[in-house]
């Protein structure tokens, strides 16, 4: 009788962004099958994951607000990509489905300054002169946490709106303005549960969570003046301008890049662990599930419209764990 591998209960631990969520989620899953190895990963917000690896009570953090090079070196950390995803606008308008709206980023801008108030503002009807925009109150929903989504969002509205960058700026956490209708969630997926149950509301999440909760995501005006649907092309369209190569500790915004076809929200989610590990055994296996998502994940992640790393930034990615994350003494722990 041929009994089941046994695996060693082995348990990695991370937390932070809830960005990523769905695809470290599936990532987990199907890594526990091939290897028994089990990942505890707490969707806590990109603040709250911060916040624990600087008091290493998790295995790595998780952000999708990439720290600066000095805050890296101060704490002696190394910060990686693992994947790629993008921030959607979604709205909760009877009648309205996904991919019929548009919106330009000085008109989001606008929403959430509290400008534009009412659905049927001529800004927005002169957006979208097809549609029956209702008479009703807008009601902006934003990330109540500490939240590396709200960092690219803000630094998005930043690049478009000179109101915003001068009254606002850019955050995981800002003072939202009082002039708009708030309501405040905690993660993506309290944003999107507030969006599906508030007529009226817009709010902005990964797409995964857009796509999953079935909201109605809009259409964007990018940089080249195109407006462009969320789609796995376009996101591919606004990371292959990413210049990995010249960013230092891989802190790179991919928000409003060039190019006919690119998304204008596209971001980066990143990983922080020490480079001095106390824990080896534990810091090994991180890696490990990080190799293996890097190499064998890229068709999970696509199927929630993620985009993968590529191979070259994968290499640059396995050199400095190579060269910089060891024992305390001294042993490599990723060759």
């Amino acid at each position: 009788m041929c009994s089941a591998p046994a695996f060693s209960a082995t348990v990695i631990n991370g937390a932070g962004a809830s960005f990523p969520y769905p695809v470290y989620a599936k990532w987990a899953e199907q890594y526990n099958k091939e290897t028994g190895v089990e990942l505890n990963y707490q969707a806590i917000g990109s603040g709250g994951g911060i916040k624990q690896i600087k008091a290493k009570t998790v295995d790595f953090g998780a952000s999708d607000a990439p720290l600066d090079k000095s805050e890296l070196d101060e704490f002696g950390m190394v910060q990686f990509p693992a994947v790629m995803g993008s921030i959607v606008p979604v709205v909760n308008l009877q009648g309205i489905g996904p991919d019929e709206m548009r919106l330009s980023g000085e008109a989001l801008a606008d929403i959430y300054l509290g400008k534009i108030k009412t659905w049927n503002d001529p800004a927005l009807k002169a957006l979208n002169p097809s549609l029956d925009l209702p008479d009703m109150p807008i009601y902006t929903v934003h990330r109540s946490d500490g939240s590396g989504t709200s960092y690219n969002f803000t630094d998005y509205l930043s690049r478009v709106s000179s109101d915003w960058k001068n009254n606002v700026g850019v955050g995981k956490e800002v003072a939202w303005p009082q002039d708009a209708n708030q309501l405040g969630g905690k993660g993506n997926a309290g944003i999107a549960n507030f969006v599906k149950r508030t007529p009226g509301a817009i709010g902005y999440v990964e797409y995964a969570y857009a796509h999953t909760n079935n909201l109605s995501y809009t259409q964007m005006k990018n940089k080249a003046g195109e407006f462009v649907s969320p789609t796995m092309e376009s996101f591919q369209a606004a990371a292959a301008n990413a210049d990995w190569a010249h960013a230092p500790g891989f802190k790179l915004i991919l928000n409003d890049q060039p190019g006919a076809e690119s998304w204008p929200m596209t971001a980066a989610t990143f990983i922080l662990m020490y480079k001095e590990q106390a824990n080896p055994e534990t810091a090994k296996e991180v890696l490990k599930f990080f190799d293996w998502a890097y190499e064998k994940g890229d068709g999970l992640a696509k199927e929630l419209e993620y985009v993968p790393m590529p191979d070259s930034v994968v290499e640059m990615v396995e050199n400095t764990w190579h060269n910089q994350i060891k024992s305390t003494s001294g042993e490599v722990l990723f060759k």
